[in-house]
């Protein structure tokens, strides 16, 4: 068997280890995505029509918000989501698990690139799942074409990818579930501090360049450009490099930490 086929098998094995692993124990997935949908719901019904009035400096009009606030949320997803996978991998190494297969006749980095696949499977699900309550209550992007659509699709899977790597290497670091998800805390937290909700604009000045040029900010006006037709500019490169470069630093950090002293 070549080692190609043997990293093939090991990693489909592992891949389903994951989701049968989350399939019993979906309490955590849908606690993470309590948080981004409970957002929506208090945005659009509460603040909606305060908020809109605002950004768009004219009357209120609700409509106009959730669109506005929807890509956001659907990034915000994502994060939270991936906060699951540090958990899982944390408790894959506090139980001992990790240490296991580490002595097994099995590909190495199948174990790693297994939970990889799962966790970027379950952030698409998850923003299908949040997608379809945001359109339940409104959101629609009709200007959108089928290019544009894939081209979303492809952002949002790319940004699950790096995200995942970084949880993974949070949860490789992370002496117990509970410390995992603590550290994971700020791929829930950022996108609060980006143009999710407000306009980066409305900001004070001092803070400006923080929530600018932070990895969610690109990636939300990317988005809100291929399903509402606004101005992407230099956002689409900034989260292209935002993704590959939390990939590569997420992957060689996972990989450099999976393969060293099971000690440390």
């Amino acid at each position: 068997m070549s080692a190609l086929t043997l990293a093939v098998r090991d990693t489909n094995t592992m891949l389903r280890r994951n989701l049968l692993h989350a399939r019993r124990y979906p309490s955590l997935t849908l606690n993470l995505l309590l948080t981004p949908v409970m957002l929506l719901l208090v945005f659009v019904y509460i603040f909606g029509d305060t908020m809109s009035a605002g950004i768009g400096g004219g009357g209120a009009d609700r409509s106009e918000y959730i669109a506005y606030i929807v890509p956001g949320l659907l990034l915000m997803t994502i994060g939270s989501t991936t906060v699951g996978t540090a958990v899982s991998f944390a408790n894959d190494m506090a139980e001992g698990i990790i240490a296991r297969f580490r002595t097994m006749a099995i590909h190495r980095g199948s174990v790693i690139t297994g939970h990889v696949i799962g966790s970027v499977l379950q952030s698409v699900m998850s923003v299908v799942f949040v997608g379809a309550v945001a359109v339940a209550i409104g959101f629609r992007s009709t200007d959108a074409t089928l290019l544009e659509w894939l081209a979303a699709f492809g952002l949002l899977t790319l940004f699950a990818l790096a995200l995942t790597w970084i949880a993974v290497g949070i949860g490789l670091v992370s002496p117990n579930a509970e410390a995992a998800s603590n550290n994971a805390m700020p791929l829930i937290l950022l996108p609060l501090f980006s143009s999710a909700f407000v306009p980066v604009d409305s900001m004070p000045g001092w803070f400006r360049p923080v929530a600018e040029y932070q990895p969610f900010t690109p990636a939300i006006e990317t988005l809100r450009g291929l399903l509402l037709g606004t101005e992407i500019g230099h956002n689409g490169w900034l989260t292209i490099g935002w993704c590959v470069g939390l990939t590569v630093l997420g992957y060689f950090w996972s990989t450099a930490k999976f393969s060293g002293d099971p000690k440390n």
